[in-house]
């Protein structure tokens, strides 16, 4: 009984039994990190401004993918480099909420939910349209509109039982995603202040609402922090926003998987519409960010504020230093998502997914600055 305790206690925290099987490629993903930090630093120096015109976590990924494409990634640092895009890409984003207060969160929230929905829903209505147009088989069509719309491959996969989906096309949908949400989370940064100059949290909004996977969107609102917020800022950074807005959407996905699955079995006549627990869909990794933001609230109020239970020194070192955590678990897991992105399977994409692809995120972007531009004036209370 203690042994079946122990492995789901350790599978839950590293999604293996195996811890050691996991140190070689997390140990290559610190490497990269490490080397992309260095380059970075190297870049700063020739630069004539002293500003690199790119950022570290981008360095990272970039690393990661040339290594991955080039020499290539044994096979026995795979379970490190899942490790790095699972566990410490949501232990990073819970130990984010100590960056923010609980009300910061919920305001963030609050004036994202609007923009989340509207674009779920014209993402899934639209991408569903084209996917019938272009004669998609229904199941990939649903697939591809679903990992558009909510949480990209997670969504996709969690869809995938509920509508009897081959592993075929979940691989294709998985694989469609997945190059177009890497290409925006390279270009979104840049687009939204050098063309757009949106303001940063105008910014992080759009692309919370716009860039398909957590780790991208992740991603994105870091190396936009490291290009554009040269100085500390009062109140959340563009990627606080773009996280907080992206968490929105993965906690719909309790309600937007169980939907489209239950729309697709009553389109295929003759077929039982499957019953899906939508507790089991929601990411619990929410709870946690939820709950270090509300340490932070209560830290500040207590401590700083009232001077009770701590010293305020001991307070801020605490927090900075978790803050500090989170940003070098995140960095190693944008090393994990380059070193976990073959070309390879990229190519084997037939063209009626990549068109369908390549039409909903730009469909999904268009709308995400459109409903940003029209609620402008309520971001601004953040």
């Amino acid at each position: 009984m203690s042994t079946e305790k122990e492995s789901k206690v350790l599978n839950l925290f590293f999604g293996t039994e195996d811890i050691a099987g996991i140190i070689p490629g997390v140990a290559l993903a610190i490497v990269v990190t490490v080397a992309a930090h260095y380059l970075n630093q190297l870049i700063k120096l020739v630069m004539p401004a002293g500003q690199s015109p790119v950022s570290t976590i981008m360095i990272a990924i970039i690393l990661g993918m040339i290594v991955k494409n080039t020499v290539g990634v044994p096979k026995r640092c795979n379970p490190g480099i899942s490790f790095c895009l699972r566990k410490l890409l949501r232990l990073g984003i819970i130990l984010m909420g100590i960056r923010l207060s609980i009300f910061a969160v919920a305001k963030v929230g609050a004036l994202a939910v609007g923009i989340v929905v509207l674009c779920i829903a014209a993402a899934l209505l639209f991408t569903s349209f084209i996917a019938r147009r272009l004669k998609l088989p229904p199941r990939l069509g649903t697939l591809i509109a679903v990992g558009t719309g909510i949480c990209g491959a997670s969504a996709i996969v969690a869809t995938s039982p509920g509508i009897e989906a081959k592993e075929e096309e979940t691989a294709y949908a998985v694989a469609t995603i997945t190059i177009f949400g890497i290409v925006v989370m390279f270009a979104y940064p840049y687009l939204t202040h050098l063309v757009l100059a949106l303001s940063h949290i105008q910014a992080g909004v759009f692309m919370g609402t716009a860039i398909h996977e957590t780790a991208q969107v992740t991603g994105a609102g870091l190396m936009y922090d490291q290009l554009w917020i040269k100085e500390a800022i009062s109140g959340p950074t563009g990627a606080d926003v773009a996280i907080v807005t992206k968490l929105v959407r993965n906690a719909l996905m309790a309600v937007v998987i169980p939907l489209m699955v239950y729309v697709y079995t009553k389109n295929q006549s003759g077929k039982e519409t499957r019953r899906i627990n939508p507790l089991k869909l929601f990411p619990l990794f929410i709870l946690g960010f939820i709950i270090f933001a509300i340490v932070r609230s209560l830290g500040d109020h207590l401590i700083i504020r009232r001077g009770l239970f701590w010293d305020a020194n001991s307070w801020d070192y605490f927090w900075h230093s978790v803050k500090y955590w989170s940003g070098n678990f995140l960095a190693v897991a944008m090393a994990g998502v380059g070193l976990g992105t073959g070309f390879k399977k990229l190519r084997q994409l037939g063209l009626k997914p990549f068109f369908v692809g390549l039409i909903a995120a730009v469909f999904v972007g268009v709308i995400s600055l459109v409903l940003v531009e029209i609620f402008a004036s309520f971001l601004k209370v953040i």
